[in-house]
């Protein structure tokens, strides 16, 4: 699904294959008419679709905004043929984003009892029932994209800063340093010159520590956001070089791609979160990096 792309619908043509898609998987079924795949907040909402050249739509989604801080995804529907391809990642994703960008701090959605396992895998967690739509169970679920408090973001970004320098001595050596911190993302840098390679592009180590630094970092930030204390480790960690990181090395994670709960930790129980971090060379993908991060609750406090 590589080549197919993610957009909103332009023409009446996909506009009319938008919703049809929609009727089709989340209405037809349960014999509703055409039309009710629609709301009053059509025009208002935010319309994603994963479409190929030749016009064919796999799946579609919708968000729109509950609230300054909430927003909602509705309508999510992929066709049967393209199910379990990642179809439904992609709009989820790209939903996600657009809340991002409208300033929201969560995500909400009423999930079908089927969908839970998928939602519950990219983060979102269970608030409470929803109600009941054709006699199937419903459930509240949200996720957070933005961490709150934005007026201590710098004071964050500077304690971290310091934990790097005071704690990890690598650190220093790599040159690390915060690009910027908004809330959603985290951006590190690393200059090319302390850690070539002879060919004269970053070396593949130097890559690997940039991105599990930046996961820790991104997770140290959660935990400040949380007013939550533990000792972080990597557990477990895996990386995909895609091209030389030949000029400009920058790591990338955003919080939407963060999964785990950090709550239990306040109990006094270990918490897991899988992060993922991208690495650009001037602003193209050069890796990916995928670790799985582990806080220790502080001795004393384990139950």
């Amino acid at each position: 699904m590589r080549h197919w792309q993610l957009r909103s619908p332009v023409t009446e043509q996909e506009w009319q294959s938008y919703y049809h898609l929609r009727w089709q998987i989340l209405r037809a079924p349960w014999r509703q008419p055409v039309g009710s795949e629609q709301d009053q907040l059509e025009q208002a909402a935010y319309h994603l679709m994963l479409v190929n050249n030749a016009g064919v739509i796999a799946g579609v989604g919708r968000l729109h905004k509950i609230d300054s801080e909430t927003a909602q995804v509705r309508y999510m529907a992929v066709a049967d043929e393209y199910q379990g391809k990642g179809v439904g990642s992609r709009i989820l994703a790209g939903l996600e984003a657009q809340a991002v960008l409208w300033q929201c701090q969560r995500v909400q959605l009423n999930a079908r009892e089927t969908a839970l396992p998928f939602y519950k895998n990219y983060g979102y967690k269970l608030i409470a029932p929803a109600p009941e739509q054709f006699g199937i169970a419903h459930s509240v679920m949200h996720k957070l994209v933005c961490l709150t408090n934005s007026t201590q973001h710098q004071l964050w970004c500077h304690q971290l800063n310091d934990t790097w320098q005071r704690t990890i001595p690598l650190s220093q050596y790599m040159q690390l340093t915060i690009a910027s911190f908004n809330g959603n993302e985290l951006r590190c840098n690393a200059p090319l010159a302390p850690n070539i390679n002879l060919h004269h592009t970053m070396f593949a180590g130097s890559i690997y520590a940039l991105a599990t630094l930046t996961g820790w970092g991104m997770l140290y930030l959660q935990l400040q956001a949380l007013g939550l204390q533990g000792d972080q480790v990597l557990a477990e960690g895996t990386i995909k070089y895609f091209k030389p990181v030949a000029e400009l090395p920058q790591a990338r994670c955003v919080l939407q791609n963060c999964i785990g709960d950090l709550n239990p930790l306040s109990e006094g129980q270990k918490v897991l979160q899988k992060i993922k971090v991208a690495i650009y060379s001037a602003d193209k993908l050069a890796a990916e990096f995928t670790g799985r991060y582990a806080v220790l609750p502080v001795k004393g406090t384990v139950k």
